[in-house]
This record gives structure tokens, C-alpha cells and sequence, in this order.
């Protein structure tokens, strides 16, 4: 007993951050329901919930100490899956599941390959109790065709049974058979990776096909090579060549948001020591500027650490020719340079990560 009561305190002082990712971002009740259900538990805090309808998504941020978040976490599934039903579902967003996407984020006494451990945990557990298959990526990741969360996802809920006969792609827990369960909730893909911004650049434009050119040409895995008659070029062994992106470090791709009624840039930055938010800003608009568009503001969802805005602040600063030197103001030109409040206004207290 004592063993176990040690190992239950050194967890609980370990602190982790969960973003997991809904596909409900219309019915409010629902949303709300699902929120409810992770602030169930003693020691958790939810920090942000940011519904989006066009993409009929929701992400909620939440924070506390590490075996509280899974338990958290645990009850969210749980809760989404009896009010979700992925037969009726449209949105504009990449989706697989009624809790689409569950990663753990290492904040404080604790290591990725902890969290990592957490989520297989977790995985499994969700598809004994639950009955929904899921699939561990990125760090937590079994086999290197799980680690990119695109690769888990692709082809969607609707490609979910045809991939369940595939012994590579098919869910790591409750793989095999598309059942009831599966039909309704989808899959979840549970991980762990480092701290993620995920941020939308708006266009004063509707063209989805020009905001899917901008992020082919920033985004690090780049673009596939065509030549003069749009066909696709091929290297020697039939494999498609790609050129590579501007930026590294971050995802990207272009759609059309008719609540907003423009086109966004929607990017993933997996790490901000590669790709800073500001630099992306910059390159976006000057792709944008190439293909006759222009970036009017940033959408962030979730949230962002303080260090980054901070960091962002001092280069417009540098640019601007200005003396700053509280956070505070660095952190308010940095919302002002990018238009952060374009399209609603930004609460720096509630959108702005101080770890």
C-alpha cells in the first residue's frame, strides 16, 4: 500500500494539459454537457472552450494534476460518445470521431514519455469500458504510420470501416470490428505531444483554392510537384515529388468558413521554437500577397503560452522602431500587429497561457 499511495502522490504532482478536440460545435447543451463532465472532477480546471459551428468542432483546454486529467478525460469520452452521433455529422474539419482527437501536453513535472504512458493507458481504457476504437499517435504512438495524426485520420469517419480491414491502419484498440459503437462514436485518436498553437490567418478572400495554395507553400511538408499539364511528377520509383514548404514545424491547410465568409489559412504549429507565431504571420501574409490576397486578421483557438506572444511582441516592437519592455504591452502590440481581434475580441486573461 505504501508503494502505491507514493507512486498516486508523485502522479498527482505532475501537471499536464488536455485539448481534446469534439465534433459538436452547434448544439450548445451538448458542448456544455461535455465541459461539465470534466470539471467532475476534484483538482481539474477548465481553462478555455472554444466552439467553432462552421467546422462544427469544439476544442476545450483544461489543466490539473496528471492522473485528475486522464480521470477528466476519461469522463469527457464517455459523456461525447452518448451525446454525439457521428452518423449525422457535417462540418468543414478533418474528423474520425465523436471525441476526434485527445492529446495529453506535459506542463510541469512530468515528461513526454510519461504523458505518452498516460495516453496508451488511456487508449485502452476507452475502448475496454467504451467499446470505441481508438488509435495512439505522436509520442504515444505503437507503429511510425500512427504518429502523424493526419495519417490516423485520413479518410475520415466515413473511411473508418474500410480502414478497419487494414492490419497497419486500422485503430491500435478495437481495430477489427466496426460495430454499433463504432458506427455512432467514430474513433479517438489519444496521444502525447509537446504544446501546439493552432491558429486560422483570415483572407479577404472566399477562395478556398487560394487559401489551399498558401498553405501548401508554408506548410513544412510542403506541396506535390506538377508539371505543365497539372500532372502529377514522379521520381524513379513512382513516388510523387513534393516541394518542400517555407516554413518547418507546423501543419496547414486552406478552407472556406461561410460563418465568417472568407477563406483561412488553417495551421498547427508543433513547434515553436521552429515556427514562432509571428514568423508564420509574416510568411502567410507574403505568400498571400503573391497570389493577390491579403491576411485581415489571426484566429486563435485554445490558447497560447505568454513566451510566444512575448517573443512575438519584441519583433514588431524591433520592427516598429518601439521601446517596450513590460509583458504586458509586448503581449497587447503583439494582438494589435496580427489582428488577433479581427474577427472577435481577444481576452488576453482567458487566451493567454502564463505557465
Amino acid at each position: 500500500m505504501e508503494d502505491n499511495n507514493s507512486q498516486f502522490s508523485i502522479l498527482n504532482s505532475q501537471f499536464i494539459e488536455c485539448v481534446p478536440n469534439f465534433s459538436e460545435g452547434r448544439n450548445i447543451e451538448t458542448i456544455n454537457a461535455i465541459a461539465e463532465s470534466i470539471r467532475s472532477v476534484d483538482g481539474v480546471r477548465v481553462l478555455h472552450v472554444d466552439r467553432g459551428e462552421a467546422a462544427n468542432r469544439t476544442v476545450i483546454t483544461f489543466v490539473g494534476p496528471a492522473l485528475d486529467v486522464v480521470e477528466a478525460a476519461f469522463r469527457m469520452v464517455k459523456c461525447a460518445s452518448e451525446l454525439i452521433d457521428m452518423r449525422e455529422h457535417q462540418g468543414e474539419h478533418p474528423r474520425i470521431g465523436a471525441t476526434d482527437v485527445l492529446p495529453l501536453v506535459p506542463l510541469k513535472n512530468i515528461t513526454l514519455a510519461e504523458c505518452a504512458e498516460l495516453a496508451r493507458t488511456l487508449a485502452e481504457r476507452i475502448y475496454a469500458k467504451l467499446g470505441i476504437p481508438t488509435y495512439c499517435y505522436e509520442a504515444a504512438a505503437y507503429l511510425p504510420e500512427h504518429v502523424n495524426l493526419a495519417d490516423c485520420r485520413r479518410g475520415e469517419y466515413e473511411g473508418l470501416r474500410d480502414k478497419m480491414l487494414d492490419p497497419v491502419m486500422r485503430p491500435d484498440f478495437g481495430g477489427v470490428e466496426y460495430t454499433t459503437q463504432a458506427a455512432r462514436s467514430g474513433a479517438s485518436v489519444v496521444g502525447a505531444r509537446n504544446f501546439l498553437i493552432a491558429v486560422n490567418f483570415n483572407l479577404n478572400t472566399s477562395s478556398r483554392e487560394v487559401a489551399a495554395a498558401i498553405a501548401a507553400r508554408v506548410r513544412a511538408s510542403g506541396e506535390v510537384c506538377r508539371d505543365a499539364e497539372s500532372n502529377v511528377v514522379r521520381d524513379a520509383e513512382g513516388r510523387a515529388v513534393r516541394r518542400p514548404g517555407l516554413l518547418r514545424g507546423c501543419k496547414a491547410i486552406g478552407w472556406y468558413i461561410e460563418e465568417y465568409g472568407c477563406a483561412q489559412v488553417s495551421m498547427n504549429i508543433n513547434d515553436v521554437a521552429l515556427c514562432p507565431i509571428h514568423t508564420a504571420y509574416e510568411m502567410v501574409c507574403s505568400v498571400a500577397h503573391e497570389l493577390g490576397a491579403e491576411v485581415t486578421g489571426t484566429e486563435l483557438i485554445g490558447l497560447i503560452p505568454e513566451d510566444c506572444m512575448v517573443e512575438a511582441g519584441q519583433y514588431f516592437a524591433t520592427k516598429q522602431n518601439l521601446e517596450l519592455a513590460e509583458k504586458s504591452e509586448l503581449v497587447a502590440l503583439a494582438v494589435e500587429a496580427m489582428h488577433m481581434d479581427d474577427l472577435c475580441p481577444f481576452d488576453i486573461q482567458r487566451k493567454v497561457l502564463v505557465v
